[in-house]
């Protein structure tokens, strides 16, 4: 740990903003390239450097002299990019995408990227009336049964059966125009 870091992390330690100005401004392209390894999304990349350096900022107080810098961020980082990976490959969408790979695995274009195909998605959802589209999300990605869907809405469960069938039914033509299917992720329930 150099003489300058050590001044950073005595500074940083005493709420000082511009000694993290200047953390930011040595560690934060390295931490970036490094993000980048394993995470291909530009977007989120910053998103997690960001939280890096706002963890640093919360954190300040239990950072000591003996500690380095790089270290304690590339960690930070790591962590953060381990639970981003966690959550992606449990989330409903990566499933959903995973499927829809599958399923066009024989077809000659290139396959749609997962970030495209989440966007696609979440485009579709959106596009279709609010009470559709929050019965489509119940459903699909919070992963909750009719029933408990028409209960929080206050609604029939026929209703809601309805809705889903209809919200499922556009998204799957919206996606066929756009040709993203054979797209299998989604069945009436």
């Amino acid at each position: 740990m150099s003489y300058d870091e050590e001044k950073l992390i005595k500074e940083l330690t005493n709420d000082s903003q511009k000694a993290l100005s200047e953390i930011y401004r040595l560690y934060a392209p390295r931490i970036y390239a490094f993000g980048l390894r394993y995470c291909k999304s530009h977007e989120k990349v910053e998103e997690l450097v960001s939280d890096t350096f706002l963890w640093l900022w919360n954190n300040r107080h239990n950072i000591y002299m003996k500690h380095s810098l790089k270290s304690i961020l590339f960690l930070r980082m790591r962590h953060f990019l381990i639970n981003n990976y966690r959550a992606t490959i449990h989330s409903p969408e990566y499933e959903n995408y995973l499927e829809y790979r599958e399923s066009i695995a024989n077809v000659p274009n290139d396959p749609l990227e997962y970030d495209d195909f989440v966007r696609q998605l979440h485009a579709c959802i959106n596009a279709l009336p609010p009470i559709q589209a929050k019965v489509v999300r119940m459903a699909k990605f919070d992963m909750l049964n009719n029933r408990t869907i028409a209960d929080r809405l206050n609604i029939a469960e026929q209703t809601v059966k309805n809705l889903l069938s209809l919200g499922l039914k556009a998204m799957r033509k919206q996606l066929q125009a756009a040709k993203y299917l054979p797209l299998l992720l989604f069945y009436v329930n």
